[in-house]
């Protein structure tokens, strides 16, 4: 029988599916039944800074919006909001998903300001999770930003969490970095335990007909997880820390390119939206039957042959165009069907 544990973050995990931060992981009985359906974890939904803020200035309107209307009143101008954002609706349901559940559950927070990033990594600590996820991501507001102020940025702002908790921490990556094997080298050096490869990100959109923008929430599909795999296996052999492969994991087969190239992990979202909750154990099947198949008894038999150290070609991780002599145009025309 296959053995599919695996280690992410210092942690045994007992196969390598970890489910990603979503809405499915604020309800209860959804995290039992994921657990029931044999996740190895969960990345409960990310704390966003913005989102906070936001809401506590929605509240603190409504609440003083005729707090200064008086005949003695010097000014129209709302007072300022002072003091630190009120998370503890976030911490109590993560205290709940942590407790109702026995797998690992990791959480997750995207802020804006160091001071921010500490404050919340201590506040969840404190809720008995088994480890915390950075989402490392911002858009320049200023074209004079330098790439490297961006990136020290980050690397400082980890190194202030790690000295401020004690529990694992992963970074979640945008992939739109100039060199992202750089850039994860100084994560790692500043103490990062995993890597999450990598953050699916709302892109805007353009309604024509209203002439406005909007945010269309699209799942992911299996074509979406070539990036990750890429990286993956570039990194396998480079890095002590975990590696963890996100966007486009599907279905059993995605897993196992995944660990072929080099991954420890997946986080799998979009497939659950789909497929319901109950796909995590018809992928769990499929890797254990492919496993079986080719006389594998652990990951280890097999994690990283395909990573870029192991290959004896090394041409997949280097190339990005297309060539002439990978696929001619007669082939890419019966693959799409448009000749036989």
């Amino acid at each position: 029988m296959a053995d599919l544990k695996t280690r992410y973050m210092g942690l045994e995990l007992k196969n390598p599916i970890i489910i990603g931060a979503s809405n499915i992981v604020t309800d209860i009985e959804n995290l039992k039944r994921i657990e029931k359906a044999g996740a190895a974890a969960v990345v409960y939904k990310s704390l966003f800074e913005e989102q906070v803020q936001l809401e506590n200035l929605e509240l603190y309107e409504r609440k003083t919006e005729y707090a200064d209307r008086n005949a003695e009143m010097i000014t129209l101008y709302p007072v300022s909001i002072s003091g630190t954002s009120d998370i503890m609706d976030h911490l109590v349901a993560l205290k709940k998903a942590k407790q109702s559940i026995n797998i690992p559950v990791f959480a997750s927070i995207n802020a804006v300001l160091k001071e921010t990033w500490v404050e919340y990594a201590k506040k969840i600590e404190e809720t008995g999770v088994d480890g915390l996820e950075l989402n490392f991501y911002s858009v320049p507001e200023k074209n004079g930003a330098e790439d490297y102020e961006i990136e020290n940025e980050q690397v400082e702002i980890l190194k202030a969490i790690k000295e401020s908790v004690s529990i694992p921490i992963a970074v979640k990556l945008s992939s739109y970095h100039t060199n992202p094997l750089k850039h994860i080298s100084d994560l790692e050096n500043a103490g990062a335990d995993a890597f999450v490869l990598f953050n699916r990100l709302f892109q805007p959109d353009i309604d024509i007909h209203t002439e406005e923008h909007h945010f269309p929430y699209s799942l992911s599909n299996s074509e979406d997880n070539r990036l990750p795999l890429r990286f993956s296996g570039l990194l396998y052999g480079n890095t002590k820390a975990s590696i963890c492969a996100n966007t486009g994991i599907m279905n059993g087969s995605d897993v196992i390119k995944m660990l072929l190239a080099g991954a420890d992990s997946v986080q799998i979202v979009s497939t659950v939206y789909l497929n319901q909750i109950e796909v995590i154990t018809s992928m769990i099947k499929e890797i254990e039957k492919w496993m079986d198949s080719r006389g594998y008894t652990s990951i280890e038999n097999f994690r990283g042959k395909l990573s870029k150290k192991n290959s004896e070609n090394k041409l997949p991780y280097h190339r990005v165009q297309y060539m002439d002599f990978m696929m001619t145009t007669s082939q890419i025309l019966k693959k799409y069907k448009i000749i036989n």
